[in-house]
């Protein structure tokens, strides 16, 4: 059997001069036209001419979405080629069918994709020609050399991550206002809102061009957006836009570090800047305590500055760089949420953690990382702080049935623990009390365990509240002209119930 080849022809960027003769020619000749979409200049010389063709208009008020329109268009056209024709041969026959689309058929034409991917599944012989694309005219009407750095991005597929302001950015599909709102969101994610951006209307087709510069906020207000738009976004060396990328980051701990970097920052290694990440650490935490968003914004980039320096000193050695972290991050992630990234579903946050522990002990045994413990308490920190490491210690025990039922016993324990301490402190033995002051706490960790509160925080709240009421007391004092020598225990005392109160 045989079937009809499909030759696409791009009809150029909008100017019928810039048309190729060939493509013309073609077109002349054709039996069977199709054009994705007649709202194009080039359309008026083929009506001029008498050429009939197929418009695929219709398709994009019967389908809710751009993918589905380009699905239908690709598959009517494999059905006409697949209806039969001539043997197919180099030149391309009289009956092939011929679709013709704006610009140039390999950029923006989602159609042309299809085609490819599928006329090779069906047998269908495929010929892509060219045409001037809308690049051709941007680059000359906007005055842009691509050789300084270029990206062609889609307005529908627009994330800010993919916004690189030392690239020239032309952004393609841009078909109304509802379209370049989105685009304005990106953009302001990684640009000031008055960043100058320029919006392209018919750029090469002459008496219709129109090249209009306005600030990123007004990029929805106002403006009429067809066919041949686009939003071009001028290159920048501009610090404070590359400061907010994390490649500028990478680059700036990289040239500290080098050697005409800085001379502390060079003679660090993991050890010696060891007890700063424990610091950054506590402290971003004491912003997260005090609510602090500016002390949160401060912190965090410290903390994340710890995991560049040590990451850095492993790619100066070439085990590793940040990016492998990032890579194995992201993998660890979309692994341990089969409920969100694959098949497995999870109705509440219970379902949702058995999924992580479940997935978490997969990932090890593929690693082989559990037959190499030898105890079911392997793999807790060592220098986590000793409450926290109590609570995990509990919990790895409690996973294999060593633990209590119901909290009763549990309280039972700490009492008996409180009397013990209290023998202890008779027996005026500090090495015993000691001891027994662990185990009670311990045993209060246990209690904490189970009625679901973290002991970290829930004593980390006890400290605060601490801390408020003695500042209270601190501040009557001052209130009064006393210090505390002037004071006593029993005025402390009332004021404690005051600010308990308070």
């Amino acid at each position: 059997m045989t079937y009809s080849p499909i030759v696409i022809v791009g009809l150029g960027s909008g100017d019928p001069d810039q048309l190729t003769l060939g493509i013309w020619r073609r077109l002349q000749a054709a039996k069977r036209v199709f054009v994705r979409t007649e709202h194009h200049p080039v359309m008026a010389l083929l009506q001029e001419h008498n050429i009939p063709y197929t418009s695929f208009d219709s398709l994009y008020e019967q389908h809710d979405s751009f993918p589905e329109v380009y699905e239908a268009i690709a598959a009517r056209l494999l059905q006409e080629a697949l209806q039969g024709g001539s043997e197919p041969v180099a030149s391309a026959p009289a009956d092939a069918i011929l679709y013709a689309v704006p610009g140039h058929p390999m950029v923006a034409e989602r159609t042309v994709q299809l085609l490819r991917e599928r006329c090779v599944e069906e047998g269908v012989e495929l010929t892509v020609l060219g045409g001037e694309s809308f690049l051709d005219a941007a680059f000359a009407s906007l005055g842009l050399d691509p050789i300084e750095g270029f990206s062609l991005l889609d307005a529908a597929e627009l994330k800010a991550s993919l916004l690189q302001p030392e690239l020239h950015t032309v952004i393609g599909q841009v078909y109304d206002a509802f379209t370049a709102s989105d685009v304005k969101l990106a953009l302001m994610e990684r640009y000031p809102e008055d960043y100058e951006v320029v919006i392209g209307h018919a750029l090469g087709v002459q008496g219709q061009e129109r090249i209009i510069s306005v600030p990123i906020y007004e990029l929805d207000r106002n403006q009429e957006y067809g066919n041949l738009s686009i939003i071009y976004v001028p290159r920048s060396e501009d610090p404070a836009l590359r400061n907010r990328t994390f490649e500028r980051l990478h680059e700036i701990v990289a040239i500290l570090r080098s050697p005409e970097g800085c001379p502390w920052d060079r003679e660090q290694t993991h050890q010696s800047i060891r007890k700063n990440f424990i610091e950054e650490l506590y402290e971003a935490l004491e912003a997260i305590d005090n609510d602090d968003p500016d002390g949160m914004q401060e912190e965090f980039g410290d903390v994340i500055l710890q995991v560049m320096l040590h990451s850095q000193m492993e790619e100066e050695v070439g085990a590793f760089s940040v990016y492998d972290v990032i890579e194995t991050l992201n993998e660890k992630l979309i692994f341990r949420h089969p409920h969100v990234f694959g098949e497995t579903g999870a109705q509440n946050a219970d379902e949702a953690l058995a999924n992580w522990e479940g997935m978490k002990a997969e990932e090890k045994r593929r690693k082989g990382t559990d037959a190499a413990r030898v105890s079911q308490l392997d793999g807790i920190p060592p220098d986590l702080p000793a409450l926290m490491k109590a609570y995990k210690l509990q919990k790895k025990a409690a996973k294999v049935g060593f633990d209590w039922d119901e909290l009763g016993p549990v309280l039972s324990k700490i009492e008996e623990e409180l009397l013990e301490l209290r023998e202890a402190i008779s027996s005026g033995d500090g090495e015993k009390q000691a001891g027994e002051l662990g185990d009670l706490l311990f045993a209060v960790v246990n209690a904490s365990r189970f009625i679901h509160a973290d002991p970290e925080e829930a004593l980390s709240r006890t400290n605060r509240k601490f801390k408020s009421r003695f500042q209270y007391i601190e501040e009557q004092l001052r209130i009064n002209g006393k210090t505390f020598d002037q004071t006593d225990l029993l005025e402390m005392d009332r004021w404690w119930e005051e600010a308990k109160r308070l």
